[in-house]
Formats: C-alpha cells, structure tokens, sequence
C-alpha cells in the first residue's frame, strides 16, 4: 500500500488549524471532538485524558472571563507511518491574555515544541491519540494549560 504522505500533511495541517481557530475564536468549545475517545491532551501545565477532562479544561477557561488568544503554527512536519496513523511535529507560539481586544503587544507566552499523534478513523476524519506541548521559552505571564 502506497502512504500518500504529502495528503495526510495537508489533511493534519488542515486539522491543526481548524483546532486552534476552535480554540482561538470560539473558548475551545468543539475542542474536545478533535481528539479520539481516550486521547490525552498535555499541554504546559498537565495532561487530560478523554473528551469529559478535555472539554472541562476549556469550559474551565472560558469561565474565567475575557481573553484573547492566538496560537500560531510553525515548522510543521509530518511523518506519515501508514494511511491512518502519523506524527506531526511542529512549533507553536502562543500569544495570550486576559482582558478584552485590543491588548497591549508583548513576545509570545509560550513557545513549544509539540508533537501530535494522529489516528484516523473508520469515519474517514484524522483526530489525536495525544498531543504533547513541551514549552521551549515561556514569557512572564502565566499560559492557561
């Protein structure tokens, strides 16, 4: 079987960026879907397990009051084990606080290194078995994960 591996970058890359704009413009609130049943989601802070402890996070966060959040997506690279199953490597750098927009300008919170790995399922559609953010270089605010 042929792994049509320049496909699955674009179909991750793709999943990747309607995760953060989820995240990004609507409190995370479909967040959970993009993960499979039992995924775990570690971010800086902690790792959730399931769509219930994924879900509770953003909830959580959303609870807390305004803020503002762009998480942006570098250096994305894919590799591609079989037609369902694939790491995606990349870079992230978060700017993030809370208030209302528009916010004073500052470097990112966070930069990290994250690694995604990514299962298809038999629905055709690519979610994460895990995805891992280990922070690089973190800003004087606190991140929220």
């Amino acid at each position: 079987m042929h792994t049509d591996t320049l496909r699955i970058r674009q179909e991750l890359e793709a999943l990747n960026i309607a995760f953060w704009h989820d995240v990004d413009t609507d409190w995370g609130r479909r967040a959970h879907e993009f993960f499979t049943e039992d995924g775990v989601y570690t971010t800086s802070h902690k790792s959730r397990r399931g769509h219930d402890e994924i879900r509770g996070f953003y909830a959580g966060r959303e609870a807390k009051g305004p803020r503002v959040a762009r998480h942006l997506i570098h250096n994305f690279h894919v590799i591609a084990k079989d037609n369902d199953h694939a790491t995606a490597e990349w870079t992230m750098c978060l700017y993030a606080d809370d208030g209302e927009a528009p916010l004073p300008s500052e470097p990112p919170i966070l930069i990290g290194a994250v690694r995604d790995e990514c299962v298809r399922g038999a629905d055709g559609q690519w979610r994460y078995a895990s995805r891992t953010t280990t922070p690089l270089f973190k800003g004087a605010k606190p991140t929220s994960g």
